[in-house]
């Protein structure tokens, strides 16, 4: 290893032995509750999974972070207290956090459990940070996806915290932690129940020779035969503007960060994280197969790039705001 640190999803036991496996130095996972962000039907680790995953990652010189980091029920934090009790007992080595109080409590009760601030939190500028860091402790910022890459080496200069930042995967047009549309369409948000726009609400249709995908009873988009149906969001729908169907809001394409992996390490980036806990063990296994081969690159001066169009959402890529050029 080279001093960074490739950050890897796993939804469930065998995403996380394919993580491990093809080379990840961290594996990030939730408990099976609203604890975490991706709370979805199948997927997650109970108590007996984690402590058997912590065991296969230890093994093989691999970290395991726990997310809790979704916000807990006013007046109703046990769930989101057990997790982090049962973290610290696990003996996982660092918890994800976005919630304060959630922060406070860890600080207070489990002193030595590493703390990481989630994206969730936002937090993307140096008084941001300095607050978290000065009140918690937190060792490390997960850093919301809205950074270009000299934005992050301004950060970086002015904090005392590891960063990390996510390369691959679903990218959100939404603020980490602000987002209210799941909620709008389907009663369930990611900030409280950990599931943006949760399955039970999808459904599928044909209708006069289009595919239609339906989200809490909205239409989100129409597909021909041989366009590739998306999950439907609401931040990535298609809609009627103007007299014209286009996303109004954000295109159905993943993050791909490689080719500029060498500029995150020279803003000073730590951690680099796949996205994609609800993604199966073949995903996982060749995502992290090839960004394992990208950062061990950085070593020879001749950077490795695969193509990954074959798993990308929407079978196409961008760096997202990491270029950006707008205000």
């Amino acid at each position: 290893m080279n001093g960074l640190e490739l950050v890897c999803p796993a939804g469930t036991p065998a995403a996380l032995r394919a993580a491990v496996d093809n080379g990840a130095d961290a594996v990030y996972l939730g408990f099976r509750d609203a604890t975490n962000a991706r709370n979805f039907p199948g997927l997650n680790f109970s108590r007996a999974e984690l402590e058997d995953g912590i065991a296969y990652a230890h093994g093989r010189d691999c970290r395991i972070f726990l997310a809790v980091n979704t916000f807990p029920t006013a007046g109703d934090p046990g769930a989101w207290h057990r997790a982090l009790d049962d973290a610290a007992r696990l003996d996982v080595d660092a918890v994800i956090l976005a919630d304060i109080g959630l922060l406070d409590y860890a600080a207070s009760k489990h002193p030595d459990l590493r703390r990481h601030l989630s994206v969730q939190a936002a937090a993307s500028n140096p008084e941001a940070v300095r607050f978290y860091q000065d009140a918690f402790d937190i060792k490390r910022v997960v850093l919301p996806r809205v950074l270009n890459v000299a934005e992050i080496a301004a950060l970086n200069a002015e904090i005392g915290v590891e960063t990390e930042v996510f390369v691959f995967g679903g990218l959100c047009v939404m603020a980490e932690g602000r987002c209210a549309l799941s909620s709008y369409v389907t009663g369930e948000s990611p900030n409280t129940n950990g599931a943006c726009s949760p399955a039970s609400a999808v459904r599928y249709e044909v209708k006069d020779g289009l595919l239609v995908s339906r989200l809490g009873g909205f239409t989100i988009n129409t597909f021909a035969a041989d366009e590739a149906a998306g999950y439907p969001t609401l931040c990535k729908g298609r809609f009627v503007a103007r007299g014209e169907a286009s996303y109004l809001f954000e295109d159905p394409v993943s993050l791909n960060a490689a080719s500029i992996i060498p500029d995150l390490v020279a803003a000073g980036v730590t951690g680099f994280k796949i996205e994609g806990r609800q993604r199966g063990k073949a995903y996982i296994a060749k995502v992290v197969s090839s960004f394992r081969r990208t950062l061990d690159s950085l070593e020879s001066g001749r950077l490795a790039v695969d193509d990954l169009a074959a798993v990308a959402e929407g079978g196409s890529k961008t760096v997202g705001a990491y270029d950006k050029v707008w205000k």
